[in-house]
């Protein structure tokens, strides 16, 4: 029995070291980054890197017309715009706290005004991942930590 936990306890130690950490922050970071990439290629027009689609003009105008003091053709360009910007610095692992807490707030704003039924089966995994990743940052294979190592940290 003992042999058995200390395997266990090796593979423990393997598995939550820097290197699986590592690994887990960016499947957490690509995770993350490819719900909103897609959610943003959606409002664009095919071909085209943000050329935004009338549909999503309409939609923020009529559906997500819940969404308080800002006019709903801003809120469709601030949307589209960071679904493309965040996701990218994310999966570089650049500014990755300050762009998961972005995406956190996206996510506060589509779950109170938008679709408050949709916590349990899709935002609740949203709020999980950038919480994670505004807990721990990009791990060791992002840009983060390689601009930390530059400045000796």
């Amino acid at each position: 029995m003992s042999s058995a936990i200390a395997l266990y306890d090796r593979i423990a130690s393997l598995v939550s070291g820097k290197f699986g950490e590592g690994i887990a922050l960016f499947v957490t970071r690509l995770a993350l980054a490819g719900i909103f990439w897609r959610s943003g290629r959606t409002k664009v027009e095919d071909g085209t890197l943000l050329d935004i689609t009338d549909t999503t003009y309409f939609l923020f105008e009529n559906e997500y017309s819940g969404v308080p003091l800002i006019p709903s053709d801003l809120a469709a360009q601030l949307a589209t715009y960071s679904e493309f910007l965040f996701p990218i610095l994310i999966l570089l692992g650049l500014g990755t706290r300050l762009s998961a807490l972005a995406l956190l707030g996206m996510t506060l704003v589509i779950q109170l005004f938008v679709y408050p039924e949709a916590w349990w089966s899709v935002h609740l995994l949203w709020v999980a991942l950038a919480g994670i990743l505004i807990a721990r940052g990009g791990g060791f294979l992002s840009l983060d930590e390689l601009a930390n190592r530059m400045r000796g940290q």
